[in-house]
């Protein structure tokens, strides 16, 4: 085998574990590998919740009972025709919570994907280039940003929306009124990532090379400053979460014809409290609390994971400290033969 074969497979061991030959090794292992104690149990935990809700949404059709704007007689107790009782409006509750997390999913994909989409590629740009351009984006992303998130959102979705919420276009009016809260936090981001890293040997030899300017910012620094955007998606999709629920709650989310939405449930269920009928806001408060924490969950574990500070929770140490201590010992060990070789030179 020859040296470039043999350095090539090293680094695919560095990457991946070593696995049984054959076997399939699923995506995410090796992250939960480097965790321990309680940031593993977080972590695994938060996976859980957000894998249930995922496959609710994706499997709502079939494990939904009925339509989520099939019409009963309004606010029945729980049985077995209807196991979480009815809504004031007449709607089946557990329905209504199974649909409404494949609308929760579709929002939150749909925001995320495109402020990365629009957020990571201007903060790069404008970290590198500086200049006028750089200070033009900073002033429109902090005037975003200092503006209070539910209003622009609902500012911007009476925009889209033009006062019909039907079910492509309310998702997607949800959707782009949640993105243009989230941007300018990737932009933010990215840029202060990217003004630290256009200054390192390996911008420099690429500058020397040859390379133009967009192959440097997308092909070199890109991909060496997007390490925290894993976190930050995760932070954004409970706040989008959070976002869309406070949307319906307001009116302007999506119309309940059109699509399930649990903001909208709870709307609708604030005078059942008072006539002692919990069940219609009970359970839609709960799906988003829960929805809300295993995403919470998720992100605070790979801020631990990714964040070199904060590694050690749960009592364990990574191989940068082991190796420090290792460093210390050693040089604790040579002070004192120093030490004790210089006594015995002056008693002899």
């Amino acid at each position: 085998m020859s040296t470039l074969a043999l350095d090539t497979a090293d680094f695919g061991n560095v990457l991946q574990p070593a696995s049984p030959k054959g076997k399939f090794r699923l995506p995410g292992v090796a992250l939960i590998q480097t965790t321990h104690g309680l940031q593993r149990v977080m972590l695994l935990t938060g996976i859980v919740i957000v894998a249930i809700f995922l496959i609710v949404a994706i499997c709502a059709p079939w494990l939904a009972p009925y339509g989520f704007a099939q019409i009963f007689q309004p606010q029945q107790a729980m049985s077995t025709t209807h196991p979480l009782g009815t809504t004031v409006g007449g709607f089946d509750v557990l329905s209504r919570i199974i649909y409404g997390a494949r609308t929760a999913v579709e929002v939150i994909l749909l925001a995320v994907a495109l402020s990365i989409v629009v957020g990571v590629p201007l903060g790069v740009i404008s970290g590198y280039l500086a200049g006028w351009l750089d200070r033009v984006l900073v002033l429109v992303m902090d005037a975003l940003y200092a503006f209070p998130s539910l209003l622009m959102a609902i500012v911007v979705s009476i925009m889209i929306n033009q006062g019909r919420s039907g079910g492509f276009t309310g998702i997607l009016s949800a959707a782009v009124a949640i993105t243009v809260i989230f941007v300018p936090q990737y932009f933010r981001v990215t840029r202060n990532a990217t003004m630290a890293a256009k200054v390192e040997p390996y911008v420099d030899a690429a500058r020397v090379a040859g390379a133009k300017s967009p192959r440097i910012m997308f092909g070199h620094i890109l991909p060496n400053v997007s390490q925290s955007i894993p976190v930050l998606m995760t932070l954004n999709a409970a706040e989008s979460i959070l976002t869309l629920a406070g949307l319906g709650f307001l009116g302007f989310g999506i119309e309940p014809n059109s699509a399930a939405e649990w903001g909208y449930d709870l709307n609708k269920a604030r005078s059942d409290i008072a006539n002692g009928i919990w069940w219609t806001a009970v359970f839609p408060g709960a799906a988003i609390v829960l929805i809300v924490v295993g995403v919470t969950l998720i992100g605070e574990s790979l801020n631990d994971v990714l964040n070199p500070l904060l590694r050690t929770r749960g009592g364990t140490t990574t191989a940068d400290e082991q190796e420090l201590v290792e460093v210390v010992e050693t040089s604790e060990e040579a002070s004192q033969t120093n030490e004790e070789t210089s006594q015995e030179e002056d008693e002899s």
